[in-house]
């Protein structure tokens, strides 16, 4: 499954954990906002370790379910290269 993720988190310390526990699934695009190709087992782990760290009445995280036909929509201007994770053998 194609996912969006966001998050508004307003402390530093809980933020960086945030953001290093999304950088361990998937490519950081912007400055709270990442992409991710998850399995189903993968998104309900992504889930959990993110409940551990957040405070839901403080901080918020978003996602976003994408089809495969609404990724092919996805235009970008600028940014860093979408990163290829096909794996090719000659």
């Amino acid at each position: 499954m194609f996912v969006v993720v966001s998050y508004d988190i307003p402390e530093d310390s809980r933020r960086t954990k945030v953001h290093s526990i999304l950088k361990s699934y998937e490519q950081w695009m912007q400055f709270s906002v990442f992409e991710c190709d998850l399995t189903e087992t993968q998104y309900a782990k992504l889930r959990s370790r993110l409940a551990k760290v957040i405070k839901p009445e403080s901080d918020s995280i978003r996602f976003y379910f994408l089809c495969g036909c609404c990724q092919g929509k996805i235009e970008r201007i600028g940014g860093e290269a979408v990163r290829d994770n096909s794996i090719f053998f000659a």
